[in-house]
């Protein structure tokens, strides 16, 4: 097992961020720089403040809330396209943060992951229930590569490669000084299903292996006996440090975030159903190996 100061091998050091505008937004997220969302906030907060403006002052001139100006600035909302022409129209900057949103848009996380994708970093306890796909926190790179590829055919290998490049970045909020503690229950179903074919697999089962000897890391196999689970979707809840509960579900219309107590409370007793109907973490350990040694044998056949 793993000492809480020992970094897994997937681990590489952060390249340092550019100062300006392109190199940042080319560079994947890391807990060393800003992510693109992050940038353009900081970006915006300095040409306010050298205009001279308070927040009330140009939330009123751009037609928003303080809050709304707040969280652009602090990297937790994605401007809408409007918000931005006015920011350059009272900033007199010619169309820049039209191009900084369009480029977080094209480059970034999708925009209702990125106010997701920042709590994330916060959080003490994360809970992830999966039914088909693995937990991006928990994924290879290949594994992950797979899964872009085949839910987006029409971007770009470039499109590709960035949103992979900013899904293995995340894995580092495990490898800091005090990550958070991870618990997962997945359907057995998620581990059959031959994402990138057999070696890419069973490489990911194997990571998984790796990653459930990390302290703070709880991986639960929910197995085909256990009948009808208690949530049928998969979803995601957040402990925060400040005592926030946060729960968040992906559909094909895109991604919902509640804090809502009824919301964080119904997920709380469904996490704790599927706790209890999952193999215990010695079982689920075991049946992993078994998946992953029955590819072993498809492979050599």
């Amino acid at each position: 097992m793993m000492t809480p100061n020992e970094s897994p091998r997937w681990r590489e050091s952060a390249c340092p961020g550019e100062e300006r505008l392109v190199g940042a937004l080319n560079e994947a997220e890391g807990p060393a720089m800003m992510n693109d969302l992050e940038y353009l906030g900081a970006e915006l907060k300095g040409a306010r403040e050298r205009a001279g403006l308070s927040q009330r002052q140009f939330a009123t001139g751009t037609g928003v809330s303080q809050s709304y100006v707040s969280k652009v600035e602090n990297g937790s909302l994605i401007p809408s396209e409007e918000f931005a022409s006015r920011c350059d129209l009272v900033l007199g900057t010619d169309g820049l943060y039209e191009r900084m949103r369009a480029r977080v848009v094209e480059r970034g996380h999708p925009s209702w992951f990125a106010p997701y994708a920042k709590l994330e970093k916060q959080a003490e306890e994360i809970f992830f229930y999966s039914v088909w796909a693995l937990p991006g926190l928990l994924q290879t790179e290949e594994y992950a590569r797979a899964i872009f590829q085949a839910a987006n055919p029409d971007q770009s290998e470039d499109w590709v490669a960035h949103q992979v490049r900013s899904r293995m970045a995340r894995k580092e909020i495990l490898a800091g000084k005090n990550p958070p503690t991870l618990w997962v229950v997945v359907q057995e179903a998620a581990l059959h299903n031959r994402v990138g074919g057999s070696r890419v697999m069973r490489e990911q089962l194997l990571f998984l292996l790796e990653m459930a000897e990390m302290p703070r890391v709880t991986i639960l196999v929910l197995p085909f006996s256990a009948g009808a689970p208690a949530a049928t979707d998969a979803f995601i809840r957040l402990r925060l440090r400040d005592g926030r509960g946060i729960v968040y579900a992906e559909t094909a219309l895109g991604g919902q975030m509640s804090e809502s107590p009824d919301q964080v409370a119904l997920a709380e007793r469904r996490s704790d159903l599927l706790r209890a109907e999952a193999l215990s973490p010695r079982e689920s350990i075991r049946l992993l190996k078994k998946i992953a040694k029955g590819m072993q044998s498809d492979d050599e056949d």
